[in-house]
C-alpha cells in the first residue's frame, strides 16, 4: 500500500489523484492533503479521505477550515492535525510514513517541498512544471544522488516516459512533444493584440487553472514542457521538437536513429498518467475511456508558428542559455499572465514583459533552493515594475 502526501489536493491534478484513491482504497492511504485557500474543497476531502494532516496557506485558512469541520459535525477527535505555511508543506512530505508525493502545487511555491521529497529518496509524481523550469539542475542532481523516483504526471512527459521504456535511450535521436495549439491556433497574429481574457481561457481540449490555460494560449506552457523534458530525459533543446496536434490524442513521440517513431496515445484524461506514476512499473486498469479504433478519425500534425507565439522560441533560448534564465522566464511569465487576466496589459504584452525582464535580469547560477527563490522574487518584482510602467503608458496614451 502506498502512503501519499498530495501537494495541491484541491486543484485539477489533486482531485484526479484522489479519484484514483477513491476507486482503489486497498492500494492507497492518504497521509496529508495540502491546499492553498480553498478550504471548502479541502474540508470535503478531509471528511472523505481522513488524512492525518491537512495543510493550508495561512493561519487564517486554518481558522476557516476549523469552522468548516465544526459545521460538518466531525468530532474533534477525528480531525487531522491542521498546519499552515511553507514549513508545514515540507514537514508532510518528509514524514517517515510517506513514500509517495504528488507534486501539483501551481508555481514555484511547490519547489521546496518537492526538493525535500526528492532529497529523501521518495517517489514523486511531478505535475508542477515550475519545479524543473526554475530548479532543474538542483532537483535532478538530487534525484541521482538520493535515488529518488521522479515520475512525470503531465500527459506529454508521461508519454515520453512510456515510450522510452521500449528501447535504448542512447538510440533515441529526437523527442517530439505535441501541443493542442490552444484557442488561437487559427487566429491571425495581428488579431492577438485585441483578444480578451475570456477568449484566452476558452481552451479547446483541457479544463485547467487560469494561469496554465493562458500559458497554453501563448504556447508558453509548451515552452516550459521543452525545458522540463530536457531535465527529465537528458535531452538538449535542439533534440526536442514541438508539433501542433489539435486532437490531443497523441501525447508524445520519440524517434530512434533508424528512423522508427514510437508514439504514446490515450484519451485526454489526466487520471491515466497520474495512475501510471502511482503504479509504475506495473499497469493497472485505469478509470479512463479507451480509444475506439473502429470509429473513423483524423489526426493532424502541424509545425508551430514561432512568430505568432514567440514565447515558445524564448523558452528554447532560455534553456540553451542555462543558469537562472529559465527561473526568470517562469517568474516574469506568471506576473505578466496575472496582469493580462486583470486586464492591465494586452495579450501580446505578455511576451514583451517577459522578454524585457530577461534582458534586465543579470544571469546567475543558483546552487540552493534559497538562491532560486531569491532569483524568483527579484524577477517577479522586476516584472511587476514593467507591468506598472506599461499600464501607466497605456493610460497616458
Amino acid at each position: 500500500m502506498r502512503t501519499l502526501t498530495v501537494l495541491g489536493s484541491t486543484g485539477s491534478i489533486g482531485t484526479n489523484t484522489l479519484d484514483i484513491v477513491r476507486r482503489s482504497r486497498h492500494l492507497y492511504e492518504v497521509y496529508a492533503l495540502v491546499a492553498g485557500r480553498n478550504v471548502d474543497a479541502l474540508a470535503a476531502q478531509i471528511l472523505e479521505f481522513r488524512p492525518k494532516v491537512a495543510v493550508v496557506a495561512t493561519s487564517d485558512g486554518v481558522a476557516r477550515l476549523s469552522e468548516r469541520l465544526l459545521g460538518a459535525g466531525l468530532p474533534r477527535a477525528e480531525w487531522p492535525e491542521l498546519l499552515w505555511g511553507d514549513e508545514a508543506r515540507v514537514q508532510v512530505v518528509a514524514a517517515t510514513e510517506v513514500d509517495t508525493v504528488i507534486s501539483a502545487i501551481v508555481g514555484v511555491a511547490g519547489l521546496e517541498a518537492t526538493y525535500e521529497a526528492v532529497r529523501l529518496g521518495k517517489r514523486v509524481g511531478l505535475a508542477n512544471k515550475e519545479v524543473l523550469v526554475s530548479g532543474g539542475r538542483l532537483v535532478m542532481d538530487a534525484v541521482r544522488e538520493h535515488g529518488a523516483e521522479l515520475l512525470p504526471v503531465d500527459s506529454e512527459h508521461n508519454g515520453v516516459h512510456q515510450c522510452l521504456r521500449a528501447g535504448n535511450r542512447k538510440e533515441v535521436t529526437k523527442l517530439i512533444l505535441t501541443a493542442s495549439g490552444g484557442p488561437f491556433r487559427n487566429t491571425p497574429k495581428e488579431a492577438l493584440r485585441s483578444v480578451t481574457p475570456r477568449q484566452a481561457l476558452n481552451h479547446p481540449t483541457w479544463r485547467m487553472g487560469n494561469r496554465i490555460t493562458i500559458d497554453c494560449a501563448t504556447l508558453m506552457n509548451k515552452g516550459f514542457e521543452v525545458i522540463e523534458a530536457c531535465w527529465l530525459f537528458d535531452f538538449s533543446p535542439s533534440e526536442i521538437d514541438v508539433v501542433v496536434h489539435p486532437q490531443s490524442t497523441v501525447h508524445a513521440m520519440i524517434e530512434y536513429r533508424d528512423g522508427s517513431v514510437l508514439a504514446q496515445i490515450s484519451a485526454t484524461d489526466m487520471r491515466m498518467p497520474i495512475q501510471y506514476a502511482l503504479t509504475y512499473p506495473d499497469r493497472l486498469e485505469a478509470p479512463v475511456p479507451k480509444i475506439d479504433w473502429v470509429q473513423a478519425r483524423q489526426w493532424d500534425f502541424l509545425p508551430p508558428d514561432f512568430e505568432k507565439f514567440p514565447l515558445l522560441k524564448l523558452a528554447y533560448q532560455c534553456q540553451e542559455a542555462g543558469g537562472s534564465a529559465t527561473c526568470t522566464l517562469n517568474a516574469a511569465d506568471e506576473i505578466a499572465v496575472d496582469a493580462f487576466l486583470h486586464e492591465k496589459i494586452g495579450f501580446s504584452c505578455i511576451y514583451e514583459i517577459v522578454y524585457e525582464a530577461l534582458a534586465k535580469m543579470p544571469p546567475r547560477n543558483p546552487r540552493t533552493v534559497g538562491e532560486i527563490l531569491e532569483i524568483d522574487r527579484e524577477s517577479r518584482a522586476l516584472a511587476r515594475e514593467l507591468v506598472t510602467a506599461r499600464a501607466a503608458g497605456a493610460v497616458t496614451a
